[in-house]
């Protein structure tokens, strides 16, 4: 994407009534005026909170959106250009439970206060798989500290990934620290029985992913 392009996108993105932009000394210093009013000051009901991380371009938040309008959805990424084309897709198909927010996962827990938050969604992150990235593993255990301070004690957590690496790396991190692996499938699209919410909304990376027979793994689990 060139960068006029994106410098349209970014400008565009301040005029979205859906897209939230807090500095991080806003999130840091404890200023940011959203934190746990998120469903009374932007979707003004009392639906369940659900995050996707590492949104891209926002399809499976608007697809989620639209499967669950008894639920919200907030898309998370740092690269707004990026999401500006969810966000685009919310408003003009009126879509009111979709809404994106740039800023960098690491700061989740200044976002939303304690128990604001009843599911998580992280697809097609980044494996990180050389040892010294593991900090920036997005399943890694100071990840899985920071979903648990703002996730409810019932709340849910969904990995969808084409990283085989990523998906076993995950099992056995929650099996080692005794999480409640609730479904894991190592092949989505080839075996009986996936959730429909897996098979059903698919990113553009995904159908490329599938073009290609490459296969797509989901696990939904709880940090207990």
């Amino acid at each position: 994407m060139g960068s006029k392009n994106k410098l349209k996108r970014f400008k565009e993105n301040e005029t979205f009534e859906n897209v939230f932009q807090p500095s991080r000394d806003e999130l840091v210093n404890g200023t940011f005026p959203l934190k746990r009013k998120w469903r009374k000051d932007i979707f003004k009901n009392d639906n369940p909170l659900v995050l996707e991380l590492g949104c891209g371009k926002g399809e499976y938040t608007v697809g989620l959106a639209k499967r669950y309008p008894n639920k919200n959805f907030i898309g998370i990424d740092i690269k707004g250009a990026r999401f500006w084309r969810g966000a685009k897709t919310a408003l003009e198909e009126n879509i009111p439970n979709a809404a994106f927010i740039r800023t960098q996962i690491e700061l989740i827990e200044y976002v939303f206060a304690e128990n604001e938050v009843d599911e998580i969604w992280i697809t097609f992150p980044d494996p990180q798989i050389k040892y010294q990235r593991t900090k920036h593993r997005m399943t890694n255990l100071q990840f899985l500290e920071r979903y648990k301070k703002v996730l409810k004690p019932s709340g849910l957590m969904h990995l969808k990934t084409d990283s085989e690496f990523m998906h076993g790396y995950t099992l056995g991190l929650l099996h080692g620290l005794g999480h409640e692996i609730l479904y894991a499938n190592h092949n989505v699209y080839k075996l009986e029985g996936s959730p429909e919410e897996v098979t059903e909304i698919q990113t553009f990376y995904e159908n490329q992913y599938l073009e290609k027979d490459k296969a797509i793994t989901y696990i939904r689990f709880k940090i207990n």
